[in-house]
């Protein structure tokens, strides 16, 4: 998160992108609605930043959706990504830092190919996720394509997914991390060493700790100018974060998960952001959205004990 010379901070840029139709499950299209209403924008207000609410991206419901496609809502998820990837690029260019709010995790091939085409330079991602999302059309054994987006983006899967944005890849193998990784498919574990992605795994941070980990992943990407962390809020464990889209046991716990945030604002590295798989239907008072909110705050610069000017 950067800061202008006279200490400033950077304009923040908000976007909703409430889409659902790359999963089965329904309720995660309500996400940006709950995180806006768990206080982003006064949250951020509070931190010194200049925010602005850009509303929501167009996003037709799946009952009226036309389903005969080879894959799932392909169409339709490919015409919003094209969306909010040019929305994407005009916040860039527009010299905001932009905060996506989902909707399924399949709204990043439109989020991060937009601030890829932007920056015009390599753009690295962090992945913070329970899910590689590393599958294809022709290795997913769902054929949901919130499972598919971080190989899209890295140039793999059906081109009406891969070529959005930009021809081609969006971001290199080598130039994203996942971190919290949890549930892979077995074909998805295949494609991953094949493209030479780095994961850290809930086993690494177990073992190492998750300070040891997050701090390797920023060197991992300490040669770019640009990094887009991609946040599914299911990296969390469910019994702190049960309001999420495809939850899975085993995963950080909410100091953890603060602890990723402000270890992230202190390297400075990242300069766009997605959060997503927030579902309110499954959620227990808009808990995980308030979450959401407290660990963006963090992300953002929110700190226990303030630093003397």
């Amino acid at each position: 998160m950067s800061e202008g010379v006279d200490g400033t901070r950077q304009p923040v840029g908000i976007f909703g992108v409430p889409m659902d139709l790359g999963q089965g499950r329904r309720g995660v299209d309500m996400g940006p609605s709950a995180i806006r209403y768990a206080r982003l924008e006064a949250s951020l207000g509070d931190l010194g930043y200049n925010v602005t609410d850009f509303g929501n991206a167009a996003v037709p419901i799946p009952e009226i959706v036309e389903k005969k496609e080879e894959v799932r809502h392909l169409g339709v998820i490919r015409q919003v990504c094209e969306a909010v990837a040019e929305r994407a690029a005009a916040m860039v260019s527009e010299g905001l830092f932009p905060i996506f709010l989902g909707g399924d995790h399949s709204v990043a091939i439109g989020t991060v190919s937009g601030v890829a085409e932007a920056f015009d330079t390599r753009t690295g991602v962090i992945w913070l996720d329970a899910h590689a999302d590393f599958n294809t059309h022709e290795s997913s054994p769902s054929g949901n394509i919130h499972g598919m987006p971080l190989a899209a983006l890295a140039g793999r899967g059906h081109p009406d997914l891969v070529n959005i944005g930009r021809s081609g890849a969006s971001v290199r193998a080598e130039d994203v991390v996942i971190i919290g990784l949890r549930s892979v498919d077995q074909q998805e574990r295949e494609l991953l060493r094949e493209a030479g992605v780095r994961s850290y795994t809930m086993k690494e941070i177990d073992a190492y700790g998750v300070a040891q980990v997050v701090r390797r992943a920023i060197k991992d990407l300490s040669h770019l100018d640009r990094v887009h962390l991609s946040f599914d809020l299911d990296s969390v464990d469910p019994d702190v974060a049960p309001g999420v889209g495809t939850p899975v046991r085993g995963g950080l716990t909410y100091r953890e998960a603060h602890l990723v945030m402000e270890l992230i604002n202190e390297s400075g590295i990242v300069t766009s952001l997605d959060v997503v798989e927030v579902n309110p239907i499954l959620d227990e008072r808009n808990g995980t959205a308030e979450l959401a909110v407290e660990l963006v705050a963090s992300l953002m610069g929110r700190q226990i004990i303030g630093l003397p000017d």
